[in-house]
Parts: C-alpha cells; structure tokens; sequence
C-alpha cells in the first residue's frame, strides 16, 4: 500500500470526524457516539468503518453521507464506507467526553443499573421512568419528581 504525502493522517481524519454531528442527538459528534470503528487509507481511498447503534438505524445513511460531506470538505475525494454490524455497538462505546456532553444537553447517559441515577436537569435522584420508549428507539422517557421536568435517558445497550 503507498500512501502519498499529501493524504491527511488518520489523527487529523479523526479530528474532522470528531466535528461530525450525530443527526438524531447533534450535540454528540460520530466519534464521541463511538459509531466509527475504523478509518483507514487504502491505496488512494479513505476506507471508512461504521457500526450504527442499531442494524435497523434509520440515520445510518445520513450519518455516512454527513460524514462524506465532511471530509470531501477537507479534500478527500475516494471514500469507501463499509457498514459493520458485528460486533454490535454497545454504549459502552460512548466516550466519556460524549456522556458528558449527553447530560449537558439533557439526556440521562447510559448507566449499568438500566436507569438514569440522576436528573439531568436539576441533579435529583428521585427520578421516574414514564415509558420505556423514548423519542428514538435508543431512549426511554423519565421524568424527575423534584423539578418536574421530563428528559430522555439514553439506553444500555
């Protein structure tokens, strides 16, 4: 495999990526939702890995062209995508920068109990699952007995 000098390295192309929104929940980059797996030059063509969180994804496809459009942006003109679904995406994937980001705007991270330990809002414990469907099929529907507000809690998976 040659790789010219003029290819961007795989940090700065992981960078960029970093930039890219997740379509459903935008305050989470791509990367930080830990969807993409790999990025990798092959010959004169980035190779690019993802895994959605869910086989049946609906957003999949705007994510690869999100993340297309990003990097033609920068410069790169032969993209490959190759859709990986196993191993699965688990949460345990989110970075911790992501979670974090997550409960700034509201949604409850994933937590290994299978429930939120806190209100996103307000911080309180005294928090009640509404309905195990959320606004996507990743979220349940809680709600804080303290402020009262509802918020979404993003699934173990």
């Amino acid at each position: 495999m040659s790789i010219s000098n003029s290819q961007p390295s795989e940090t700065q192309i992981w960078e960029w990526l970093d930039a890219v929104p997740d379509p459903e929940i935008p305050v989470i980059s791509v990367v930080d939702l830990g969807i993409v797996r790999q990025v990798s030059w092959k010959d004169d063509a980035l190779h690019v890995a993802v895994t959605p969180t869910y086989s049946g994804c609906p957003a999949t496809s705007i994510i690869e062209i999100d993340i297309e459009t990003a990097l033609r942006d920068h410069g790169i003109e032969k993209i490959t995508f190759e859709r990986r679904i196993a191993p699965a995406w688990t949460t345990d994937w989110l970075t911790d920068k992501g979670r974090a980001k997550l409960e700034d705007y509201g949604i409850a991270p994933p937590q290994a109990a299978g429930g939120p330990t806190h209100c996103p809002q307000c911080k309180s414990t005294r928090v009640t699952k509404v309905s195990q469907f959320g606004s996507t099929p990743c979220k349940a529907h809680w709600r804080c007995e303290d402020c009262l507000e509802p918020f979404d809690y993003f699934k173990c998976i």
